[in-house]
């Protein structure tokens, strides 16, 4: 019994891990597993030696943590459904489609052209929806059978679409930097400024292997053909209309920089970009034939998307709204996208609705449970044990960074990123910032490194998200007749290899270079250069020395007093006649009480 007692919590976190590897559902194993073992540690809790800290009346705390401000009350996890309810509605809106037309187009004559398009368009899904699976399973839909079509390897075309739906992990406004945010207890804003350089990094370095395998292996990834590039020529076109973009709004900046300052640049690009896409209209209604269709297309379809990121992010870095309120605002966008292009229906509205309330039901139901493992779990100081046990890992911060990276990525194989957040990250924490690390960066480079429990079997779900749109059986092609072969399991999971190698080597480049994260505090001021200057007062004899007469000079040195000036070195007069002051009393006698 005090061998139970005294090492209660690795034996609570032993059994946590038998459950889920067992296949019970998460919420339920962490609730089940809390209420266990706190009827077991309050019986055992005599032998502890005091390490146990629990009694039946500590159940009462429970009602107050699932309604405070840690589940039900919190407002930073209402961002959520918001940005779930957003990316849903874009995903059905086929804003996914038009982009991943236009941009094949744009990048249909070179080599991997396609492939291209596909991390470019996943870089911006990710920043409008932050839903991996809307992502995924869109871009499956939509360019697999293109890419298969016009002779793309099927392992390069599988791991291209995977990997890029993952983007949407680790670029504002992820979801699961929410709730890494929440559990760190830090600002979700800085959470957000933090992850956008490592996730921009990532995106450029999904492109480098794509040149790399154009390069090494050039038949895996062929040129569109001429035939298909139906939007024609037109890049002249676009790089002129962009050279006008650029003038307009620089005109506009210098217009506006006397009035609105630090605004003027984001005003004044705003000014270009408007002036831009009514050109683009109107050139397309009225069929003026300023613009090439090429052109166009790419004004037409790029401009939406990008006004709803400076609308929900633009918004949330410049702190004019909250992430909950960026999140509405993206909500009502994404419905207003959708109605432009005609495609807002009370079936899609239902869909969004539908999928919502299961994802965020999906979340409440795991952080439920994590409160009740989590009351036992520090009752019987566990958080004191995983503390000690990864601060006295060898190497110090290097040795305990290096651990967690592994315990994560292993865990990853089993877990989803929720549970992963929700379980581990609360144990971590607190050891990580004994140790002096940032937590954003430490929050960061943990999303990054959960973004591999998406492409990794046995548990990728990104795989499993492409493996349920991708073909199975041999299909004709609606466009060339000719008999495409299906798409294997194996297939899949072998493009995903390179794709999980790539995030672990951006997993040791955030480590290297920490101020991809770090200049979420913007540039450090130097104290010597701060220059504090007061007003003019008048001035006053110093502290203790009698008023200057006349004008003439106080005792050590100090400036005449001016006319007025009170005498400071008195107590202060209130027009009352001065008092007596009261006899000194007689100490050598005892006190009198009468």
């Amino acid at each position: 019994m005090e061998f139970i007692a005294q090492n209660m919590a690795p034996i609570m976190f032993a059994s946590l891990v038998i459950f889920l590897l067992i296949g019970y559902p998460v919420a339920f194993s962490l609730a089940a597993n809390g209420l266990l073992f706190f009827f077991i540690g309050v019986l055992v809790s005599p032998y502890s030696g005091g390490s146990i800290n629990l009694a039946w009346p500590l159940l009462h705390a429970l009602p107050d943590n699932f309604y405070g401000t840690r589940v039900m009350s919190n407002d930073t996890l209402l961002a959520i459904p918001f940005f779930t309810f957003m990316g849903i509605v874009l995903e059905r809106s086929g804003m996914a489609e038009d982009l991943l037309d236009t941009i094949g187009q744009l990048f249909g004559p070179i080599r991997g052209g396609l492939a291209y398009a596909v991390v470019f368009v996943g870089a911006l899904l990710a920043a409008t929806t932050g839903v991996v699976a809307a992502s995924v399973i869109a871009m499956g839909l939509i360019s697999l059978p293109i890419m298969l079509r016009y002779g793309y390897d099927r392992r390069v075309a599988s791991g291209v679409i995977a990997a890029s739906g993952t983007l949407a992990q680790i670029i504002p406004p992820s979801l699961v930097l929410i709730v890494l945010a929440d559990q760190l207890g830090r600002s979700v804003g800085d959470m957000y400024a933090g992850a956008l350089i490592p996730g921009l990094v990532l995106t450029g370095l999904y492109m480098l292997y794509i040149l790399i395998m154009s390069i090494v292996r050039p038949n895996s990834m062929p040129a569109l053909p001429l035939e298909a590039r139906t939007l024609g020529h037109g890049v002249i076109s676009l790089l002129a209309a962009l050279a006008v973009t650029g003038a307009i709004s620089y005109a506009a900046y210098r217009y506006l920089a006397p009035n609105h300052g630090d605004n003027a640049d984001i005003l004044g690009f705003a000014i270009g970009v408007v002036v831009i896409y009514v050109v683009a209209i109107a050139d397309q209604r009225l069929g003026l034939n300023l613009m090439s269709k090429l052109a166009q297309q790419v004004v037409i379809v790029l401009i939406p998307p990008l006004a709803l990121i400076f609308l929900v992010l633009g918004t949330i870095f410049l702190g004019i709204a909250t992430p909950t309120e960026g999140g509405a605002m993206g909500a009502v966008g994404a419905l207003i996208m959708a109605a432009m292009k005609g495609r807002l229906t009370m079936d899609v509205v239902n869909q969004a609705l539908a999928s919502t309330t299961r994802l965020s039901a999906f979340v409440l139901f795991i952080l439920i449970g994590a409160r009740v493992f989590s009351l036992t779990f520090y009752g019987v100081n566990g958080h004191i044990w995983v503390e000690h046990l990864l601060i006295s890992l060898p190497g110090g911060e290097t040795g305990f960074l290096i651990g967690v990276n592994i315990l994560v990525f292993v865990l990853a194989f089993f877990l989803d990123f929720f549970e992963l957040a929700f379980i581990i990250v609360p144990l971590l924490a607190p050891a990580a910032d004994k140790l002096g690390i940032d937590l954003i960066w430490f929050g960061v480079l943990l999303g990054v490194n959960m973004q591999t429990s998406f492409m990794h079997p046995p548990f990728g779900f990104a795989l499993f998200y492409l493996r349920s749109v991708a073909a199975r059986v041999p299909y004709l092609d609606r466009i060339t007749g000719k008999q495409i072969a299906p798409v294997t399991t194996g297939q899949i999971y072998w493009g995903a290899a390179p794709f999980v190698l790539i995030q672990v080597i951006m997993i040791g480049l955030t480590i290297a270079f920490p101020q991809m994260v770090m200049r979420y505090k913007g540039n450090a001021v130097e104290p010597s250069t701060i220059d504090l200057k007061l007003p003019d007062m008048p001035s006053l004899s110093p502290l203790g020395t009698p008023p200057a007469d006349n004008g003439a000079a106080p005792a050590n040195g100090g400036a005449p007093a001016a006319p007025g000036t009170p005498d400071l070195s008195q107590p202060p007069s209130f027009g009352d006649a001065p008092a007596k002051p009261a006899p000194a009393p007689d100490l050598s006698q005892p006190p009198k009480f009468n």
